[in-house]
């Protein structure tokens, strides 16, 4: 059975995203938000929103970054304003799927009173994994190039050992970083041991910063505080890989001198294609599991 697919708004990564759609048997996909790009450069035929039916679609995918609290969509192939009312989602099908990159209270309201499921894929394990590697990779490239040292032999510490922190702890390791790994799970901390790095508990965060190079945040909740950006050396750079508005307090790290970087979107970025087939990987995965094309 077809299957109708439209994708409304999305930055780099999802031109990957649609060419890997668009191979999808017995798919028909469909773009809103991607007026501004050559006609041919991608197979799907354009649209604007209001030539589409929503009672017609089958899947639809959001950008990254969801929506605002009014529905309003981000696309930068596009110069016009799209904003999905909650009008627009009553007019779904209950068994429409919607994927969004993150959810907010709007996004969960309106798929609640709509009946329709909604996925937001950031908040899955796998996409937080792969995506950890690019992101891992962009904060290589960031400390490259607002440093004047090299990682190898530099003290380097990581702020949380999720999913993130995992990744950046192994890569930078990789690079020969003299690596610390910051935080309050008894079990992380034997995991962080067992892998030769060293271990800090949160509660001695603080008194283990002074003779920091490079200090990587991972953890999304105000961790970097003053009483820590007071303890570092003039030279350290802080990168903060953790959601808006990042782990530091900027503010004060800017007042000391301190180099604060609140690294947003690193897959995106630094590695588009990547990313893209990460969601489509997981994307089809999901369908599939749902009998779906």
């Amino acid at each position: 059975m077809e299957q109708r697919i439209a994708v409304i708004g999305g930055d780099a990564r999802y031109l990957e995203l649609i060419r890997k759609l668009e191979q999808l048997p017995h798919a028909t996909v469909v773009l809103v938000g991607y007026d501004k790009l050559e006609p041919g450069f991608i197979g799907s035929k354009q649209y604007d929103l209001h030539e589409i039916q929503p009672k017609d679609l089958d899947i639809i995918i959001l950008p990254i970054t969801g929506t605002d609290p009014e529905g309003n969509i981000e696309a930068i192939f596009s110069n016009q304003p799209i904003q999905l009312k909650d009008s627009w989602f009553k007019q779904l099908r209950e068994k429409t799927i919607v994927f969004t990159g993150i959810s907010n209270e709007y996004l969960d309201a309106v798929s609640s009173e709509s009946n329709i499921e909604l996925i937001p894929l950031l908040g899955r394990d796998d996409v937080a994994i792969y995506n950890s590697i690019p992101t891992a990779e962009g904060a290589i490239m960031m400390a490259i190039e607002h440093t004047d040292y090299t990682i190898h032999s530099s003290k380097v510490i990581i702020a949380g050992f999720g999913r993130v922190g995992n990744t950046v702890a192994n890569k930078f390791s990789a690079l020969g970083g003299d690596v610390s790994v910051v935080t309050k799970s008894v079990r992380e901390l034997a995991r962080i041991t067992e892998m030769r790095l060293n271990a800090i508990p949160l509660e001695a965060f603080t008194d283990s910063v002074g003779d920091c190079d490079l200090l990587i945040n991972t953890i999304p909740a105000k961790v970097i505080t003053q009483d820590i950006i007071e303890k570092l050396p003039a030279h350290t750079v802080i990168i903060d890989l953790a959601s808006k508005p990042g782990g530091t307090d900027f503010e004060f790290a800017k007042k000391r001198g301190i180099k604060a970087i609140l690294a947003k979107s690193l897959p995106g970025v630094v590695a588009p294609k990547t990313a893209g087939e990460i969601l489509a990987q997981v994307i089809k995965q999901i369908l599939q599991e749902r009998g779906l094309p």
